[in-house]
């Protein structure tokens, strides 16, 4: 994400106008952890602490054993810390060509889960072994397989999108365009993305496969094209467009013509998320003079402001859960906030910390979010932020300028 100020890169004045608003700073209901008799049991709203875990290593090969431990750790969900009397012991073995690893609940029962062993894929066998624990113990979908994309400024004048694991392990470049390549967002199931490209006369939006390495472009409308957001169905965008002479919302299908604009007004709008059900539209306006949330319904109808944190309210980003997460200016800087679509919970900070926490975009089990941090030096990072518990672990340090995470 950018930061609203004249150091966003050298363009025309009109470009800065535009961008410096639509990248202002472009878990109702999740089970969380508690003790009961003994025992630790799913509950709502009661965490009081993440399972202890014991992995018994055995004889299983020593790079797939340091893959397991790590991704045991990375992933968020258990207390590795040595315990005598551990909640979890899991245990592995290789018999021909497949890993079992068996799971025992100090009081609850237990279970395996088996996966091809291959010792090239070290790396992808272990995230798929921990992905179907977490699956089976609390209901997390496809967290250590999964992607982050981030934008990395590569020159001056020139950013590039970037993806890496989700403990920001084997990053890379998957653009090499030489331009401004910005906000990627995920299609469901991880196997394409969408960026908004911009070239010396003109923006796009992109659709890369990371299977084929191929591109494709789903739409150029004269003046801006950005901010685009996936719905969860996969069939359309929505985007923030200038093509009518005012940087509104608009709702586009993704293989069709079929285009649908949202606002029509003289305030800017961007950061456009949409809800877990496809219904409606959290986007970014500054209509009262400062970047704020409000929600859209995607059918039509008057856009509502959302209570929010701070003097302004940035990128925000929904859960499966229905919590809408953002950052929040608090004083001099940003910090991320937390805003519960259900009221089952009250809004709240879930870090502050010294710098600016930005962009943030919620992880696949609805609890962790990946966001940057820049500290007053310019330095940049990607962090993962468990909203649960506020704690914050650094993934990714760039010796570029790193922003815009998309998970």
């Amino acid at each position: 994400m950018f930061r609203a100020n004249a150091k966003f890169q050298r363009a025309s004045v009109a470009r800065k106008v535009a961008w410096a608003f639509l990248f202002f700073a472009i878990i109702a209901h999740a089970p969380e952890l508690a003790l009961a008799q003994g025992k630790v049991t799913i509950r709502k709203r009661a965490l009081t602490r993440d399972p202890s875990l014991s992995f018994l290593k055995n004889n299983i090969p020593a790079a797939l054993s340091t893959a397991l431990g790590k991704d045991f750790h990375d992933c968020g969900w258990f207390d590795t810390t040595p315990t005598a009397s551990p909640d979890i012991t899991i245990s592995a073995a290789i018999a021909g060509k497949t890993i079992r690893l068996t799971v025992t609940r100090r009081v609850l029962g237990g279970f395996t889960v088996s996966a091809p062993y291959n010792r090239r894929k070290t790396s992808d066998v272990s995230a798929a072994l921990v992905d179907r624990i977490l699956k089976k113990l609390f209901d997390v979908p496809r967290l250590c397989q999964s992607k982050i994309a981030f934008c990395a400024k590569t020159a001056p004048t020139v950013q590039e999108i970037l993806i890496c694991g989700y403990n920001g392990s084997n990053a890379r470049a998957i653009t090499r365009n030489h331009v401004f390549s910005v906000e990627p967002d995920w299609e469901p199931g991880q196997k394409r993305l969408v960026y908004s490209m911009y070239g010396k006369s003109a923006s796009t939006f992109v659709e890369y496969d990371l299977r084929s390495k191929r591109s494709r472009h789903l739409a150029s409308f004269p003046g801006l094209n950005a901010a685009a957001a996936i719905s969860p169905d996969g069939q359309y965008l929505a985007a923030v467009l200038s093509k009518d002479g005012e940087v509104d919302l608009y709702v586009k299908s993704i293989n069709t013509k079929w285009l649908k604009r949202l606002t029509r007004n003289k305030a800017v709008e961007s950061s456009p998320c949409w809800s877990p059900s496809g219904g409606k539209i959290c986007f970014v306006s500054n209509a009262t003079g400062k970047p704020r949330l409000y929600i859209a319904p995607v059918a039509g109808g008057k856009a509502r402001r959302l209570p929010t944190f701070g003097t302004e309210a940035l990128s925000p980003d929904w859960s499966t859960k229905n919590q809408i997460v953002y950052s929040a200016k608090m004083g001099p800087n940003y910090a991320l906030a937390l805003l519960d679509i259900n009221g089952a919970t009250p809004p709240k900070i879930i870090i502050s910390a010294a710098g600016d926490w930005e962009s943030p975009s919620w992880a696949p089990d609805a609890r962790h979010v990946v966001a940057t941090r820049t500290l007053a030096n310019g330095q940049t990072s990607l962090y993962v932020i468990d909203t649960w518990t506020g704690k914050a672990k650094r993934i990714l340090l760039g010796k570029a300028h790193l922003s815009m995470p998309s998970w």
